[in-house]
């Protein structure tokens, strides 16, 4: 039997809690085997983004033959990409080698506001890769900034929001919750057929560093392990959901602590 094993494409934290270093330990903390493509480099903490260092797109490009030509890989979750020419060599990698599950994930700003996706890069990220994608996992900002529209406050504004990043192309639209307001935090999975409101309750914490690279990692994790789409969608919810939930157990940094990846474990 195969173990079940997932790719990310995305950017390396310095400080650990968010991006490459959060997905490989979503992975872990799943049961599947993760690795990984570096696609930029940053100096990064708790308080904010200091530095951006792109890795070189032929790069890029050699990472992505390298794990597939030699692993066999469930999904692939990307996150930042960081520019235009990093984003072209990942739509032509992928288009090549086929993977069976694609998780999107449109980085534009960290936690911190920091700006992580160069403004010129969003045209790439629309037509390269949001059409390879099986489900892209935007939050409400980054829903409004992809469709270049106010932030949706009601359900019906956010499902039609949902329709209209359907229509360019992806799979699926998973637009999540953390930024709007309520005791619960209401995710909301749009296909072609229907939608999905998945809701939890809201937790009062200032550790929220990586929430957002871990679930589409979480989303990636369970197709990898076979599940459909919302099986794992609904799964990866409750995961974040309780690794939110114990996130004060953690005393780490001064800004936006990290979420507690493995809190089923210690």
């Amino acid at each position: 039997m195969t173990t079940p094993t997932a790719l990310t494409i995305a950017g390396s934290d310095s400080s650990g809690g968010a991006g490459i270093q959060a997905d490989l330990k979503t992975f872990a903390a799943l049961g599947v085997y993760g690795a990984s493509v570096i696609a930029a480099l940053t100096a990064q903490n708790t308080r904010g983004v200091t530095g951006i260092h792109a890795v070189p797109a032929e790069f890029v490009t050699a990472q992505i033959d390298a794990v597939f030509s030699d692993l066999d890989i469930g999904a692939v979750k990307i996150g930042m990409v960081g520019q235009a020419d990093s984003i072209d060599a990942i739509a032509a990698a992928l288009s090549r080698w086929t993977p069976r599950h694609i998780v999107l994930d449109p980085v534009m700003v960290a936690t911190s506001g920091d700006r992580l996706l160069a403004s010129e890069a969003v045209d790439a990220l629309h037509t390269r890769l949001m059409p390879l994608a099986s489900v892209i996992t935007p939050n409400l900002p980054e829903a409004a900034a992809l469709l270049g529209e106010p932030v949706a406050v009601s359900e019906a504004e956010i499902e039609a929001q949902g329709r209209r990043l359907l229509a360019l192309g992806c799979g699926a639209v998973l637009i999540k919750g953390g930024h709007g307001k309520g005791a619960e935090s209401i995710d909301y999975l749009v296909t072609s057929g229907h939608t999905t409101a998945l809701a939890a309750p809201r937790v009062a914490t200032r550790n929220t560093h990586g929430t957002g690279c871990s679930l589409s990692s979480a989303v990636a994790a369970g197709l990898a392990k076979g599940e459909d789409l919302e099986l794992a969608v609904r799964n990866a919810k409750a995961w974040i959901s309780a690794a939110i939930a114990a996130s004060d157990r953690f005393t780490v940094g001064h800004g936006h602590g990290p979420i507690h990846h493995f809190h089923k474990f210690y």
